[in-house]
């Protein structure tokens, strides 16, 4: 069969990264939005299909790295043990979902903290240059995964003319 997918050592790759990006505690800096906003997109991504398996451990696991994984999306896992939160930032001209998979917590947007209840089995959009920050504030511990992706320019001009300060 001539498109089988090609497995790579993800795992190591991913490993490899999380090593060089500064461990598990890079959820609580949220560098990955960081790295996500200084990515270029100069090298093709790949364009085989592939699958990433879930750590079993609570460390921060990058998932998608950008260029040459992606065209220019990044993602990972984030663990917010109770009291803790990402900080607040916003992620300039790229837009950010959030896929919650355990716990409970609330979304600051602006820089006025409006609250949005956020939790297991529900999804947060966030539009490019929103200020925005994620707290567990429940007993268990916050999980998702989010997922950062650049737009278009005439897009992200829009929404930060638009931004909520």
């Amino acid at each position: 069969m001539k498109n089988l997918i090609k497995f790579f050592p993800l795992t190591v790759i991913i490993s490899a990264f999380t090593l060089l990006a500064g461990g598990c505690q890079e959820h609580l800096t949220h560098q990955h939005h960081d790295d996500a906003m200084n990515n270029s997109p100069s090298a093709p991504a790949t364009s085989e299909p592939f699958v990433i398996e879930l750590w079993k451990n609570q460390d921060y696991q990058p998932l998608l790295t950008g260029v040459p994984q992606t065209c220019g999306m990044r993602s990972g896992r984030v663990f917010l043990q109770p009291g803790q939160d990402c900080g607040s930032h916003n992620t300039n001209a790229h837009e950010e979902i959030l896929v919650f998979l355990a716990g409970n917590g609330i979304s600051q947007i602006g820089t006025q903290g409006e609250s949005l209840a956020v939790g297991m089995g529900k999804i947060i959009y966030i539009p490019p240059y929103v200020q925005h920050n994620i707290v567990n504030n429940g007993t268990e511990p916050l999980v998702y995964i989010y997922c950062v992706a650049p737009v278009e320019d005439d897009c992200a001009t829009a929404h930060k003319d638009d931004k909520k300060e």
